[in-house]
């Protein structure tokens, strides 16, 4: 075993459907594998339509994230399998209510078939910056707000 790598492994995120981890991290690094809509109770799929499926997606990745103490800011770049991109606007309605500027970079490609037969899969790569934003707070006097102190995050940093 690697003693470097820690898995993250949540009980509220759907458990591995083969010989992988939910996310696993390497210093401040998260790699986070794909997550499908999957029940993490059930295991069973959630929904038939597009925004259905990346709602439960993107709820999978909050859970993944929430066992480590990160949240959406933290992630730095996704790609989405889609089985079909006539869905990407729809995807992308979805995709982008939990997410907030600046966004994380991204790709997008349709794939021939995902598991279960799902409409998408999303992978991420994630940053732990959480132990550079007290720092930063500490610095500067600031509050916590891990708004970016120092650009404008906070009222205690202007």
């Amino acid at each position: 075993m690697n003693v470097f790598i820690k898995p993250v492994k949540p009980e509220n995120a759907p458990k591995a459907l083969g010989p992988y981890t939910p996310a696993v991290k390497l210093g401040d690094f998260v790699y986070l594998s794909g997550q499908i809509p999957l029940d993490p109770k059930s295991g069973e799929v959630v929904g038939t339509t597009i925004e259905e499926q990346t709602h439960q997606v993107m709820k999978n990745i909050q859970a993944v994230l929430n066992e480590i103490g990160l949240d959406f800011r933290h992630i730095m770049k996704t790609t989405i399998f889609v089985s079909d991109l006539n869905d990407f606007d729809r995807l992308n309605e979805v995709y982008g209510s939990y997410l907030e500027e600046p966004y994380p970079a991204r790709s997008c490609v349709q794939v021939a078939r995902l598991p279960k037969d799902v409409k998408l899969e999303i992978e991420c790569i994630v940053i732990d910056t959480l132990v550079y934003e007290a720092q930063l707070a500490q610095q500067n006097g600031c509050g916590g707000c891990s708004g970016g102190c120092g650009d404008g995050g906070c009222d205690s940093c202007q």
